[in-house]
């Protein structure tokens, strides 16, 4: 069996994992066996975080239609019971930007399901 040089393969490997610790504090970017389990935990946290981006901004959404859905005099479970009802298609960000930047037609939503 012939001899196999991995020595381009291990500094390859080993650029690619310290380029991702780039800008992390002390050993963390500078020594290869830490960076590689920061590089390794960051992207656990980045996976989770994609996860819990989702979640966070549906919250928001909620709060934001439920503080305009109480400003016209009916709760979010209400609306939201009351559009399914209608067969009103609009998500949860939709309706909340129009809460946001259209009050008045998120008023004549309201009104048309009422």
């Amino acid at each position: 069996m012939t001899r196999v040089k991995r020595g381009n393969v291990a500094r390859k490997r080993r650029k690619q994992v310290m380029k991702a610790a780039k800008g992390y504090r002390g050993a963390h970017s500078g020594l290869f066996r830490t960076s590689k389990q920061q590089v390794m935990k960051a992207l656990r946290y980045s996976y989770v975080g994609r996860k819990n981006k989702k979640r966070d901004f549906r919250r928001l959404w909620i709060c934001r239609i439920n503080a305009a859905a109480r400003l016209n005099s009916i709760t979010y479970s209400q609306l939201i019971y009351k559009l399914k009802q209608a067969n009103i298609g609009l998500n949860r960000k939709m309706l909340a930007q129009i809460a946001i930047l259209d009050p008045h037609s998120f008023r004549d939503i309201i009104k048309h399901v009422a």
